[in-house]
């Protein structure tokens, strides 16, 4: 059978701080009240996508990979990932702050979680006024005077804060203290791991009446106590062209504003690529194929598709590819 550009149904989580964007700006099925995340393509254990169109419609991800190998993923990064999928798409909304957190590096996920580690980037969808980001710490550190500030409950103090507004885009590489503030709507790329060092959670509790676990101790040997500008990325908007946002041992993200139509030749690229719909709609052709993509839709071309077409008034896209 032919691969052909594949949908995948949301798997919806729910914590203590979501709101309504994922169901009112996006569109999405939710069934509850509120909704925090929308994990768009996962094969993480346990939150494996399933096919929503096509022949392969009911499938799992991993299935696909087990039954197309080098044709689905590539085989650069098939040799490099085997069976895993190597990338997690999400659609994030908060409407009240997030912990501040961070994510361990691949040695230390691998010691620690027999797992990848977390590095990642956000694309801001929609944001309230004033809303803002933590990215990094405001001053270089020590562990010492880090935990000093922990203890006497003043972390926020030494915390880097954005205000953002639609189109910012964020790089996190682990080890860099982060969190997503009250108000934003954001898409986040990030490598398969759901592996996260929670340091600070506004001593909140949850329904029950419970503060949810922090990691302190964990968290020590994984945090970059270094004050860097290296999180804010700033990006070309050209019209029909593949605009490089971030460019990474793990992922590569490139910007598409399609006006009109845009070809895009995908011979030469040995991965699959991800199209992640942030504005206005589009048709996506592979041959005799054809998906529509609308605001908050995320869909796979497989690595054996050698040419895409991408028609639209004016729609953003988010492209990914290893």
């Amino acid at each position: 059978m032919k691969l052909y550009p594949i949908k995948f149904n949301p798997i919806f989580k729910e914590y203590l701080w979501g709101g309504t964007k994922l169901k009112e700006v996006l569109g999405k099925d939710v069934k509850t009240e509120t909704a925090s995340e929308s994990w768009e393509l996962s094969g993480v254990e346990g939150n494996v996508s399933v096919v929503s169109n096509g022949e392969l419609k009911g499938n799992t991800l991993q299935e696909l990979i087990d039954t197309y190998k080098e044709e689905f993923l590539g085989k650069d990064v098939y040799n490099r990932f085997g069976n895993k999928f190597p990338i997690l798409i999400k659609f994030i909304d908060a409407k009240l702050d997030l912990s501040v957190q961070l994510h361990p590096n691949d040695a230390l996920a691998k010691e620690r979680h027999n797992s990848f580690g977390k590095t990642e980037m956000w694309y801001v969808m929609q944001a309230d006024p004033g809303s803002k980001l933590i990215v990094g710490f405001n001053e270089t550190l020590t562990k010492e005077t880090y935990l000093e500030h922990l203890k006497n409950g003043k972390l926020l103090e030494i915390l880097n804060q954005e205000e953002v507004t639609t189109g910012d885009t964020y790089f996190i590489n682990t080890g860099k203290v982060h969190a997503i503030g009250a108000g934003i709507l954001l898409a986040e790329i990030q490598q398969t791991s759901d592996v996260t060092y929670r340091i600070y959670d506004y001593e909140r509790k949850d329904k029950d009446g419970n503060t949810r676990e922090l990691h302190t101790e964990q968290a020590v040997d994984a945090i970059d106590y270094q004050k860097k500008d290296d999180f804010k990325t700033s990006y070309e908007t050209t019209y029909n062209s593949s605009n490089n946002m971030v460019n990474c041992d793990y992922f590569v993200t490139n910007y598409l504003d399609v006006v009109g139509t845009f070809v895009k030749q995908l011979v030469n690229r040995d991965s699959f690529t991800i199209y992640i719909c942030v504005d206005g709609q589009a048709q996506v052709t592979v041959g005799e194929n054809s998906e529509k993509l609308v605001k908050g839709d995320t869909i796979l071309i497989p690595a054996a598709i050698n040419e895409v077409i991408i028609s639209a008034k004016d729609a953003k896209i988010l492209e990914v590819h290893i």
